[in-house]
C-alpha cells in the first residue's frame, strides 16, 4: 500500500472517531427518540444541529467538514497511486492532510478561530498539491 492510501485509510478512521464523539453526545442530549426519527424538522422542532450544545454542533459541522474534505484527499490519493506518481512529495502532503485534519476536530469544538479555518486551509493545500502532483 502506498504511503497516501495508509493516510486516507487513516483519515478514513479518523472520520469513525469524529462520528462516535459527535454522535455519543448527540444522543445522550437529544435522546434516541430524536437521534432515531427520520428527523423532520417539524417534527423536532428545528433542525438536528440547531437542537445541539454549542460544542455538540461544532462536533457535527466537523464532521460534515471531514466528509468534504475527505472526498478531494480520496480523490488526490487514488490519482496519485494509479498514476504511479507517489514520491516523498506526495506522501508527506497526504500526512500533513491527516494531522491537520487530527487538528481541526479540537480546533472546531472549542472554536478556536481563526486557528480552525488555518488548520483547514493546511490541508486543503496539501490535497491540491498532491492533485497536481498526480498531473505532472
Amino acid at each position: 500500500m502506498t504511503p497516501e492510501l495508509t493516510a486516507l485509510t487513516l483519515a478514513a478512521l479518523l472520520q469513525v472517531v469524529q462520528f462516535v464523539l459527535m454522535a455519543v453526545p448527540a444522543n445522550l442530549e437529544l435522546g434516541p427518540a430524536k437521534t432515531a426519527s427520520p428527523r423532520d424538522r417539524d417534527r423536532l422542532g428545528g433542525d438536528v444541529e440547531d437542537l445541539l450544545s454549542k460544542r455538540t454542533a461544532r462536533l457535527y459541522r466537523a464532521l460534515d467538514n471531514h466528509f468534504e474534505g475527505l472526498i478531494l484527499f480520496t480523490i488526490a490519493c487514488v490519482a496519485v497511486t494509479v498514476a504511479e506518481k507517489s514520491g516523498t512529495l506526495t506522501a508527506t502532503c497526504a500526512y500533513i492532510y491527516l494531522i491537520a485534519r487530527i487538528a481541526y476536530v479540537p480546533a472546531y469544538a472549542f472554536g478556536l478561530s481563526p486557528w480552525r479555518s488555518y488548520i483547514w486551509f493546511v490541508g486543503f493545500g496539501a490535497t491540491t498539491v498532491m492533485l497536481i502532483a498526480a498531473l505532472l
